[in-house]
């Protein structure tokens, strides 16, 4: 039986939060222990890897463990999903990620709210985003549809190694590039870089959702 909405929101929310928690302290952590920035970079997909893992594991069963708009919306498309859920998702994700950069820039002793100051743009960086949000959409919902329990590891492995391999570092996450813009960190993005990134990962999932739907049969 599938939870209540309140539920969910509730589950979605808190593990926004944690992820969030786990991106931003880990990239705070990094910069403190070094500047070496391969190493900074390495300790933060690490910690992101390890915590996106436990934290599907955790709340998969009570809300499906998006933490992403557009894992929402290509979960309604693709599998029958109401269309009413993905505003309450998509406002507790934002709300609960926003609440983990606060309390990561606590822990740290950094600005509660920051912003960020770290521009990312470029054309090569927009690309990035538009191959990292296909890449995962495509990981969760092909992956899903015969081995569905491997899909914790799975969704992990790809964003640790497309923190490396894409050139935007793979935010690849609405909600999560919004939270991020509130914290002046390593991980950060200035708000004045959020509204391409959301576009690009946008383009991601129009491009992914044809694609799916044709290799799912």
């Amino acid at each position: 039986m599938t939870p209540p909405l309140p539920r969910r929101v509730i589950a979605e929310a808190i593990g926004t939060g944690f992820l969030i928690i786990a991106v931003v302290g880990s990239g705070i952590m990094a910069s403190n222990l070094t500047d070496d920035v391969a190493v900074q970079l390495l300790a933060n997909a690490g910690a992101t890897v390890g915590a996106l893992i436990a934290l599907i594991l955790m709340f998969g069963p009570i809300s499906g463990a998006h933490f992403n708009p557009i894992v929402t919306i290509t979960d309604c498309a693709l599998n029958g999903r109401s269309w009413r859920e993905v505003v309450p998702y998509f406002v507790a994700q934002t709300v609960g990620g926003i609440s983990g950069a606060a309390l990561a820039n606590m822990m740290f002793g950094l600005d509660v709210l920051g912003p960020s100051t770290k521009i990312r743009d470029g054309g090569g960086i927009w690309l990035g985003e538009v191959v990292a949000a296909f890449g995962l959409l495509s990981v969760i919902f092909l992956i899903e549809r015969h081995r569905a329990e491997t899909v914790p590891l799975a969704v992990g492995l790809w964003i640790g190694g497309a923190y490396w391999f894409t050139s935007s570092t793979s935010l690849a996450n609405p909600a999560v590039t919004i939270s991020r813009a509130f914290s002046e960190s390593f991980a950060g993005i200035a708000p004045e870089s959020v509204p391409m990134f959301i576009v690009m990962q946008l383009i991601g999932l129009l491009v992914a959702l044809p694609l799916l739907k044709l290799l799912r049969g």
